[in-house]
């Protein structure tokens, strides 16, 4: 059976999916790893990468690598970078190197293409959902994209230059946030969601680390588990006070919440401030949580040039 890969190289983590196909032609995953390598550090203050985030983020990859070689022969691999490596102006700094280690080149996607991975994504996982009206919405580090779909395809999509660490670097600087910082933070979003036109009454479908951790978060779960996660629903009502704690306590104290990774600790409100105000935005009721994103996209993308 054929297997196919897909490194996702975000401005937080860094994604390593592999998977096999089935006699069906379904792809099961065999291995879906996530580090922190943080590669936007700083990037909204010096539009540069740090020297220790590359230094992290090509540890990754040498561990991606070893992984991918334990797995044999691949019919397809594909390593995607995204808003980091697509703004930085010393982005060769890592590129190069990560391109060595993992043998493949490194393809700098636009937002755009970024987002048309994303909804391939949801589409594949949620079929009856996207037959109808859906935003989606992928959360990432240093960008976030919205897309508008209706019968499985895409209407309109856009990327927008603001993310869980991005947003959470910029504006909440004191540990717990200020009111102030928290107004400041919610206001950013608010002005560009004001520039967008989107459905009302749409179903809101969430993607990436932020949403699986409000979804992991909701369920007080010890220990990550995607079936548990993949399509959970959560009402506008919890994302909402999941913010409101996420701006009351401190880094310290979001380590311990359960369904909460540490190293999410001191970007999740800004992450979660973006799927709050766009689900009031839309008047979505609730959100569907996707365990699933650019990678699984990609991998999709791989199996059907293949086939």
């Amino acid at each position: 059976m054929k297997r196919y890969a897909a490194v996702d190289i975000g401005s937080n983590t860094l994604l390593l999916l592999v998977v096999e196909e089935d006699g069906r032609g379904a792809l099961r995953a065999r291995r879906d790893l996530c580090r922190f390598g943080r590669l936007g550090q700083g990037l909204d203050r010096t539009g540069r990468l740090a020297d220790e985030a590359v230094a992290r983020s090509l540890a990754i990859a040498r561990e991606y690598r070893a992984v991918i070689d334990e797995e044999g022969p691949l019919a397809g691999l594909v390593a995607l970078g995204t808003q980091a490596v697509r703004e930085a102006e010393n982005a060769a700094a890592f590129l190069g190197p990560a391109e060595e280690i993992l043998g493949v080149p490194v393809q700098v996607v636009s937002g755009e293409r970024e987002a048309q991975l994303v909804f391939r994504s949801v589409v594949e996982a949620f079929p009856e959902l996207a037959a109808g009206e859906i935003v989606v919405c992928d959360v990432g580090g240093a960008s976030t994209e919205i897309i508008v779909g209706q019968g499985g395809a895409v209407r309109s999509l856009v990327s927008l230059p603001i993310g869980a660490v991005r947003l959470s670097e910029r504006h909440l600087k004191s540990d717990p946030p200020t009111a102030e910082e928290g107004r400041a933070l919610i206001a950013d979003i608010d002005a560009e969601l004001a520039r967008l036109t989107l459905p009302r009454g749409a179903a809101l479908v969430a993607t990436a680390g932020t949403a699986t951790t409000l979804a992991s978060v909701e369920q007080r779960l010890r220990v990550y588990e995607a079936d548990k996660v993949q399509g959970f629903r959560i009402g506008r009502a919890e994302v909402e006070r999941q913010l409101a704690r996420y701006l009351e306590l401190t880094v310290a104290e979001k380590r311990h919440l359960p369904g909460l990774e540490p190293q999410r600790a001191d970007v999740i409100a800004g992450g979660a401030a973006i799927y709050a105000r766009l689900a009031s935005y839309l008047d979505a009721p609730e959100i569907v949580t996707s365990d699933r994103g650019i990678r699984w996209g990609a991998v999709h993308e791989l199996a059907a040039q293949h086939g």
